[in-house]
C-alpha cells in the first residue's frame, strides 16, 4: 500500500538517545552541591535531554515551538462529540486570534504556535496560506463505514508531516510540544488504540475534551466498536491503518513523529491523539518513543493504555482535558527547568585529603634522677 514510501526505513534510520552521554550526565549529576534525588524527577529530565542533545552538561531549551496538526473527522458527523461536525476550524481560528487556551500559554512564555490544516472542513480561503498549504483533503472519511483516506491521500499526509519535522529541525527549534485541533480526533484516537492494543471499545471509550453525555458515549463507542472491524484486517500496514481508520491531521502527525526522532528533535506529546500517533509509530521503529514526553494525563483512559504500552510517564496530571497542545505546553517549563538546574547548579569541591607527615619528636616527661631527687621532700625529722 506504501507505494514509494517504505516505512521499514525508520527502523534503521532512528536511534537512541545518547546512552554514553546519559550517563556522563548522571555522573555530573551525583558530583553536584544538591544532593541526588532531592530534585526528584527534574533529574531524569535533565538527563534525558542531555542525552538527546548530545551534550553535558545539558544546554538550555531556548526554541520550544508549539505545532498542531487540525482536522475534522467524518465520524463526528454521528454525534460523538460535545462539538458539531466541521467545527474544527472554529478551534483553528481562536488560536489564530490568540483567544484559545493554548495560544493564552504560549503568549505568556514567550514560545511560538504553528498550526498546521490536514483536513479542515472549510473553505481554505478563510485561513492564511501558511496554514492550508499542507491540506490533504476537505475532512476526514467516516471511519465506521469508509476508509478515512485514500491510499495517496495518506501518503501524502505522511510525507507532509515528515516535512514540517525537517522545516522546524531546519529552523533551529531544539524541542516541539505537540498537539492538534479537531472535532472527532478523540474517537479516532480511540480506534487507533484499542486496534494496537488489542482492546473492546468499552475500554478505550472516553469522554473528550467536551465532556459527552451518557447518550453520546454510547453513539462514540458503537461508532470506535464499528470501525475496530475495519481497522483490525489492516495491522500489519501502518500506513494503511492509518488510511482505514485514521484520518490526515493523525497520519500527519505519526510521520511528523518519525521524522522528528529521525532528527533528534524531543517532543513533548499533549493528550489522546497524539498518544494514539505516537503508538502507530512505535509500531513502526521500536525506537523513537525515547525522543518523546508525555506532557500530561489527559483523563481519556485510550490515552492512558497508549502510555503505559510506550512505557512513557505524563509530567503533569492536572485533569486539562481541553485539548489543543494546552497541558503539553504546560509540562514545558518542568522541562526547561530541569535544564537549568541540570546545567547551573555548581558541583562541589573536590575533598582535600590532609597531608601525612612524620611525628615530630617528643621530650621525656620521666623525671630524671637529680630531678627526682631535688623534687622529693625532705622527710627528715628535725628537733624541736
Amino acid at each position: 500500500m506504501s507505494g514509494s514510501l517504505n516505512l521499514d526505513d525508520f527502523a534503521h534510520l532512528i536511534e537512541r538517545p545518547d546512552a554514553g552521554v546519559r550517563r556522563d550526565a548522571e555522573e555530573r549529576r551525583e558530583r553536584l552541591t544538591v544532593p541526588p534525588g532531592a530534585l526528584g524527577r527534574l533529574d531524569e529530565l535533565g538527563e534525558w535531554l542531555a542525552a538527546a542533545q548530545g551534550s553535558v552538561p545539558v544546554k538550555p531549551v531556548e526554541r520550544p515551538r508549539v505545532v498542531l496538526f487540525a482536522g475534522d473527522h467524518g465520524v463526528a458527523g454521528l454525534g460523538v462529540s460535545g462539538r458539531p461536525a466541521g467545527a474544527a476550524h472554529e478551534l483553528v481560528r481562536a488560536t489564530l486570534d490568540g483567544e484559545s487556551p493554548v495560544a493564552v500559554l504560549a503568549r505568556r512564555s514567550g514560545v511560538p504556535l504553528r498550526v498546521v490544516d490536514m483536513a479542515l472542513d472549510c473553505d481554505p480561503a478563510a485561513l492564511p496560506e501558511d496554514v492550508v498549504r499542507h491540506r490533504v483533503r476537505r475532512g476526514s472519511g467516516r471511519i465506521d463505514v469508509e476508509d478515512a483516506l485514500t491510499a495517496e491521500e495518506a501518503e501524502r499526509a505522511f510525507r507532509a508531516g515528515m516535512a514540517i519535522a525537517d522545516e522546524e529541525a531546519d529552523s533551529g527549534t531544539d524541542l516541539v510540544v505537540l498537539g492538534d485541533l479537531s472535532v472527532g480526533g478523540t474517537t479516532v484516537a480511540a480506534t487507533l488504540i484499542a486496534a494496537l492494543c488489542g482492546t473492546d471499545a468499552s475500554v478505550v471509550t472516553g469522554r473528550g475534551g467536551t465532556g459527552i453525555d451518557d447518550l453520546a458515549w454510547m453513539r462514540k463507542c458503537a461508532a470506535i466498536r464499528d470501525a475496530l472491524r475495519r481497522a483490525r484486517p489492516v495491522l500489519g500496514d501502518q500506513l494503511e491503518l492509518l488510511a482505514a481508520t485514521g484520518g490526515a491531521d493523525l497520519t500527519a502527525i505519526t510521520g511528523f513523529l518519525l521524522q522528528c526522532a529521525v532528527r533528534r528533535t524531543p517532543v513533548i506529546l499533549d493528550g489522546v491523539v497524539s498518544a494514539a500517533c505516537a503508538l502507530v509509530a512505535q509500531r513502526v521503529a521500536f525506537r523513537a518513543p525515547d525522543w518523546w514526553l508525555a506532557g500530561q494525563a489527559s483523563g481519556e483512559p485510550a490515552q492512558a493504555k497508549a502510555l503505559d504500552r510506550m512505557a512513557l510517564t505524563p509530567l503533569l496530571e492536572h485533569g486539562v482535558t481541553v485539548g489543543g497542545g494546552a497541558g503539553a505546553l504546560l509540562a514545558l517549563p518542568l522541562v526547561q527547568a530541569a535544564a537549568a538546574l541540570a546545567a547551573e547548579l555548581p558541583e562541589r569541591a573536590p575533598a582535600v585529603e590532609p597531608d601525612v607527615e612524620a611525628p615530630a619528636a617528643t621530650e621525656s616527661t620521666e623525671p630524671t634522677e637529680g630531678a627526682a631527687a631535688t623534687a622529693a621532700p625532705d622527710t627528715t625529722d628535725t628537733a624541736p
